[in-house]
């Protein structure tokens, strides 16, 4: 199991994402915006760090083909007032902050059924989230950490972000 990325939601992504590019020299990888029914809106920036290599997938990383451990991508959000994130950020003092940690499993639904059997976690849906190449879900704010951990399985293939799926788990961690 490896970090794949990890997700900010912050008030100003601009100011966030310059931080990052200088004091830890990210790359900017994608940039797009999520629109929610409601009419509001997120905007993303999915960075890179600098020693970017071509991801293998998590199964070769368990047979050993694959051990070396390179920076997570980091995820990097901001929201209109009334978005998901625009309030997510405004609950915590205008600062935002982490909003998740994203762990790489051999198999989302695997993982899922295990936390479940344990009773490490509740998930947000009740089955993975899926894109080409990309299988996702969220847990709820976990009871022992207060960190949301979210699972992602990619293929051999698969880099970057599924904006369908980055929908789907926002609106799965809105709170009322």
């Amino acid at each position: 199991m490896r970090i794949d990325h990890i997700a900010y939601r912050v008030k100003d992504r601009h100011q966030t994402v310059k931080f990052f590019q200088e004091a830890l020299n990210y790359k900017i990888a994608d940039e797009f915006e999520v629109n929610f029914d409601d009419g509001s809106s997120a905007k993303c920036f999915a960075l890179e760090p600098p020693e970017k290599i071509q991801c293998m997938p998590y199964s070769h990383v368990a047979f050993g083909v694959w051990d070396l451990h390179t920076a997570p991508e980091v995820f990097v959000s901001d929201g209109t007032p009334n978005s998901i994130v625009g309030k997510w950020v405004a609950e915590r003092g205008d600062v935002g902050g982490i909003h998740h940690i994203a762990y790489q499993v051999e198999s989302v639904e695997d993982t899922m059924k295990e936390w479940l059997e344990k009773g490490y976690a509740e998930f947000t849906t009740e089955e993975p989230l899926t894109c080409p190449g990309l299988t996702q879900c969220f847990t709820k704010p976990s009871e022992l950490t207060g960190v949301i951990y979210e699972f992602i399985e990619r293929d051999k293939n698969s880099q970057g972000f599924c904006r369908e799926n980055v929908r789907h788990l926002m609106e799965s961690t809105k709170v009322s």
